[in-house]
């Protein structure tokens, strides 16, 4: 497997890059692309199939590659792989039961390779502004193989807005759905993890009351005073309205949810001043169980990248390629250290590197199990194997 990455702010730019990256003979068979939404995705896709390339992608909200970190721009991931060690299923699921769909995908899955894995993007805000089920997704994929495969990969994004963000093929493309780059563990390693870094603050919290995705009493408390007395922070009616919330409050002290082996994070996203209530990104059920974080500094990225350096030494390989999600909230809270974040994972597996700011993460936790994540970076480094 080789891979080599290109990007660029339009059609024209794209396609310099792409005829510079060619000359030498390189006759890469797959393209990953993470784009914004602004871009025109069909052209630039219809060049890439032009030189032969299978393609799958998603928008993006700012996308990077080694050493280069944009918004509204393209970043693809070119790689020479061999047809046999891969296959694209791309599946939509608007009016469709989507824990059927992503069952029969995983059949397919099984039907091409014994031991395969997932890389995966899938939309996140519908046209009628609904929300995929990326838990539901990523638990049901894990479970068609009884808990044994590596799912990575992220929420398509939409250059920072609640607007619909799309995933897509060479053929394909969705608001609705997922795409997924499966890959045959015979002849390809992964490694990778999903980590947050965000570190619990006080006392272990109760949800004593959840309808209909609002959290509304914690520890019995009303749950929106409770979330902002205990951070020093207040809201008025305006900053409600321009969602200052999220974007000054909730994005830098996420939930730290602690109902499983290893805690999650999930991000509260919307307010209800007279129902003194909080919208989750993905709720937390009646009776979970959370801590509240600290604010975001150094540490955070010192997490990820010291977790990212043990496995590197403990598997001693160098990686053929490096795929990275990371959410836009941590771009929003870490600013400047969210790229430090990316280019120290490069550094690392010393691979070329994509990847894109999501709206949600899937990725494997510290104890091996696949999971839905939000405000983590998720990563997967990849590596032929020696035949």
């Amino acid at each position: 497997m080789t891979a080599k990455t290109i990007r660029g702010n339009s059609e024209t730019e794209i396609r310099e890059a792409l005829s510079q990256t060619l000359s030498d003979g390189f006759a890469p068979s797959l393209a990953i692309i993470f784009i914004s939404i602004k871009q025109d995705r069909d052209a630039i896709i219809q060049q890439l199939k032009e030189k032969g390339m299978d393609v799958v992608g998603a928008t993006s909200s700012g996308e990077f590659i080694e050493g280069h970190q944009s918004e509204g721009e393209v970043v693809i991931m070119l790689v020479d792989i061999p047809r046999e060690d891969y296959t694209i299923l791309f599946r939509e699921t608007a009016g469709k039961e989507l824990t059927e769909v992503v069952q029969k995908a995983a059949i397919v899955a099984l039907t091409r390779f014994k031991d395969p894995a997932y890389i995966g993007v899938t939309t996140c805000l519908n046209a009628r502004g609904e929300l995929f089920d990326g838990a539901r997704f990523v638990h049901t994929l894990e479970d068609c193989h009884e808990g044994e495969t590596d799912i990575f990969g992220g929420m398509a994004g939409a250059d920072g807005e609640l607007i619909p963000s799309l995933v897509f093929t060479g053929e394909q493309s969705t608001d609705e759905g997922f795409a997924l780059l499966v890959l045959d563990k015979s002849k390809i390693d992964l490694y990778g993890v999903a980590i947050s870094g965000w570190k619990p603050l006080g006392r272990i919290r109760t949800v004593t009351k959840c309808e209909d995705g609002w959290l509304y009493t914690i520890d019995d408390q009303p749950a929106l005073d409770m979330y902002l007395r205990y951070l020093g922070e207040s809201l008025d009616q305006k900053d409600e309205a321009t969602n200052v919330f999220v974007e000054n409050i909730s994005l830098f002290h996420p939930f730290l949810c602690l109902d499983d082996v290893d805690p999650v994070l999930r991000t509260p996203m919307f307010v209800d001043r007279e129902k003194n209530a909080i919208s989750m990104d993905y709720p937390i059920p009646e009776g979970g169980t959370f801590q509240f974080t600290l604010p975001p500094d150094f540490d955070i990225v010192e997490s990820v990248i010291n977790q990212a350096q043990n496995m590197q030494e403990s598997v001693g390989v160098q990686a053929d390629a490096l795929l990275v999600f990371s959410c836009m909230g941590r771009l929003s809270a870490l600013g400047p250290m969210a790229a430090q974040e990316n280019d120290g994972l490069h550094e690392i597996w010393q691979a070329p590197m994509a990847g894109f700011f999501t709206y949600g993460e899937y990725g494997k936790d510290n104890s091996g199990k696949n999971k839905m994540h939000s405000t983590t970076c998720s990563w997967v480094a990849l590596k032929e194997k020696n035949q």
